[in-house]
C-alpha cells in the first residue's frame, strides 16, 4: 500500500505549502512572491527537462521528461493559464483570509469537480456522493457564519470571492488534467504528467515575468517587496506534493477516489498551522466546519464505491 503512503505524504506536503504561502504572504506584494514561486519551480525541473532531451541518464525513471510539439504543448500552454489564475486569486485571497478560512474552502475543491464531471462529462451521482456535496454546501455556509465573528463578510467581502474564484478554477483544472491524463481510446490526450507538471511551470513563469515588469512599472510606490525564506520553501512544497502525487496515482492498485480525498486532508495540516503559528480565532467553531467538510469527503469516497 505504498501509494496509500505517498497519498498522506502529499497531504502533508500540500498543508506545508499552504502555510509557508500564508507567511511568505504577510505583508507583502503578492505578484512578486508568485514570480519567485513558479521561478524556483521551474528551476526544479528544468534539469529533468535538459537531461531528458540530451541524454539517456533518465530513460525508463520517474523522472523522464517526454518530448513534444505545439500540438501537445498548446494544451499545457492552456494548462498554464488555467492555474495561474486560479494561484493570483488564491494567493490575493490567502493574504487578506485567515488560513483557518481558506483551507476549508479549498477542501471543497473535489465537491466542485464532482459537479463539474456532472455539468461537463455527464457523469451521475449517488445518494452518498449528493450527501458529500450538502455537507460541503452546509460547511460553507457554517464557515461565513465563523467568518461574521471576525469581520468577514461573505457576501460582501472581495477576497472570498476571490477565494471562491480560486477553489472554482482549481477544479477546472482538476477536470482539464483528467482530460489530458486519459488515454486518447478514452476520449484524453493521453498525456505524460511528467511533461505537463514540468512544462507548465516554466509558462507560467514566462507569464509572471510579464506580470512582474507591469507590477514593478505601476504598483511599486504602494505594494513593497521584501524577501523571507519561505518564497522558496513553497516552491519546494508544491513541487514535491504534486511529483508524489502523480508518481502515487502510477504504482499498481493505487485509487484515484482514495487518493484525492486522503490529499485534501492537506486542510489538516494547514488548519493547525494557523491555530498554532498564526494564532487565528474562533478555531472552535472553525473546526466544526472543517469536520463537517471531511465527513463530506468520505461520503465522496464512499459514492465512488
Amino acid at each position: 500500500m505504498m501509494w496509500l503512503v505517498l497519498a498522506f505524504l502529499s497531504a502533508a506536503l500540500l498543508g506545508c505549502y499552504d502555510s509557508c504561502k500564508k507567511k511568505a504572504l504577510s505583508g507583502n506584494a503578492v505578484i512578486p512572491v508568485l514570480f519567485l514561486n513558479t521561478l524556483f519551480s521551474s528551476l526544479i525541473f528544468i534539469p529533468f527537462i535538459i537531461l531528458s532531451a540530451n541524454t539517456a541518464s533518465l530513460d525508463g525513471t520517474i523522472f523522464y521528461v517526454p518530448a513534444g510539439g505545439w500540438a501537445l504543448h498548446k494544451f499545457i500552454v492552456l494548462k498554464s493559464c488555467i492555474v495561474l489564475s486560479s494561484w493570483v486569486l488564491g494567493y490575493f485571497a490567502m493574504k487578506h483570509l485567515p488560513l483557518t478560512i481558506v483551507g476549508p474552502v479549498n477542501a471543497t475543491r473535489p465537491v466542485m469537480v464532482l459537479i463539474g464531471a456532472l455539468l461537463v462529462f455527464g457523469e451521475r451521482l449517488n445518494g452518498w456522493q449528493w450527501l458529500g456535496v450538502a455537507f460541503a454546501i452546509c460547511s460553507f455556509f457554517l464557515l461565513s457564519r465563523s467568518g461574521k465573528k471576525e469581520g468577514i463578510d461573505f457576501k460582501h467581502n472581495l477576497w472570498v470571492y476571490f477565494l471562491v474564484g480560486a477553489a472554482v478554477l482549481g477544479a477546472v483544472s482538476g477536470l482539464y488534467d483528467k482530460y489530458l491524463m486519459a488515454p486518447t481510446g478514452d476520449g484524453g490526450r493521453g498525456m505524460d504528467s511528467m511533461m505537463v507538471q514540468s512544462w507548465y511551470n516554466i509558462y507560467q513563469m514566462a507569464m509572471m515575468g510579464i506580470a512582474l515588469i507591469v507590477w514593478r512599472w505601476k504598483r511599486l510606490a504602494t505594494e513593497k517587496f521584501h524577501w523571507h525564506w519561505c518564497i522558496i520553501l513553497i516552491s519546494v512544497f508544491l513541487s514535491a506534493a504534486d511529483f508524489v502525487y502523480f508518481y502515487a496515482l502510477s504504482l499498481p492498485g493505487a485509487m484515484i477516489s482514495i487518493v484525492s480525498m486522503v490529499r485534501r486532508g492537506s486542510v489538516i495540516v494547514s488548519f493547525m498551522c494557523g491555530a498554532i503559528f498564526f494564532h487565528e480565532k474562533n478555531l472552535k467553531s472553525k473546526a466544526v466546519d472543517l469536520a463537517l467538510v471531511l465527513i463530506g469527503m468520505i461520503c465522496l469516497w464512499i459514492g465512488g464505491h
